[in-house]
């Protein structure tokens, strides 16, 4: 027997969530399903919400309701330092532990040729470009995920700023080799970015 065609739509939508099976799926679809209307209706409305009023900071690519973003306006924060991520939950992670003070760069993904992603899908043009503009930028902190595509991604970044004499660093190892940051705890990345290391 089939799912009636409003319910299978559902399900085939929750699918196209990263994570989530067809068993997943079905269940999500039949608990939205008994959901009261006026919830699901709210949920529609954050999901619409973030699609239209979301965008990305002009300056350094992260999610914002106003560009330039919060972080990037912030002028009491340490404009000499800028920590380079592949994704903006990365940034919500370190900035719970409230110890690094410094400037965000988004990448908006690592460089992946297996799924054919390269330099120019990724935010690195407006990065050098913000290097070149700001003068002040003395050092540039390299927050790639412990995974192949996340260490190759960091090798090309150092590659292209150590020739303009800018100090590049690397998370320390306090994470894990295939962890990503958004999962980690507040010590672990404490650790991390108190180890950086200098990339050759």
């Amino acid at each position: 027997m089939q799912y009636p065609q409003p319910i299978a739509k559902l399900i085939e939508s929750y699918m196209k969530l990263p994570g989530i099976g067809s068993k997943t799926a079905a269940r999500l679809a039949f608990y939205t399903l008994g959901m009261p209307e006026d919830e699901v209706l709210e949920f529609a409305n954050a999901l619409v919400s973030c699609q239209r009023d979301l965008k990305r900071c002009s300056i350094c690519g992260n999610i914002t309701e106003e560009d330039p973003c919060e972080i990037c306006r912030d002028t009491t924060r340490d404009q000499s330092t800028v920590l380079v991520v592949e994704d903006s939950r990365d940034i919500m992670s370190l900035e719970r532990m409230h110890e690094y003070h410094g400037l965000y760069h988004v990448l908006n993904g690592v460089l992946s040729p297996m799924e054919g992603t390269g330099p120019e899908d990724l935010n690195i043009g407006s990065l050098i470009k913000r290097l070149q503009d700001h003068d002040d930028i003395k050092e540039v902190i390299i927050a790639t995920n412990a995974t192949a595509e996340g260490e190759a991604t960091a090798m090309y970044l150092s590659r292209l700023i150590k020739p303009a004499g800018i100090k590049v660093t690397r998370l320390a190892h306090g994470l894990s080799v295939g962890s990503d940051i958004e999962y980690a705890d507040e010590m672990t990345l404490y650790r991390a970015i108190e180890g950086r290391q200098e990339l050759s």
